[in-house]
């Protein structure tokens, strides 16, 4: 049998963790619009920072772990 190679798993982890981050990131902006009815209860004052919070995920989770799964060879 062959061996999986973690390369595939690593690509998968980085599409996740930029996925969340766009996720949280739109929720930030539906939080602080108010216009979202099942939103109400949050107050709008959280979604900056949940904005802020979901473009780090984005932007800088991945490069953080692509440079931390870099092969030594």
């Amino acid at each position: 049998m062959s061996e999986r190679d973690p390369a595939i798993a690593r690509f998968a982890v980085l599409q996740a963790v930029r996925l969340s981050g766009a996720l949280i990131a739109l929720a930030g902006v539906l939080v602080s619009s108010g216009n979202v009815a099942w939103l109400k209860a949050v107050p709008p004052a959280a979604g900056f920072p949940l904005l802020l919070v979901g473009m780090v995920d984005f932007f800088f989770v991945p490069p953080l772990l692509a440079r931390r799964w870099k092969s030594k060879d």
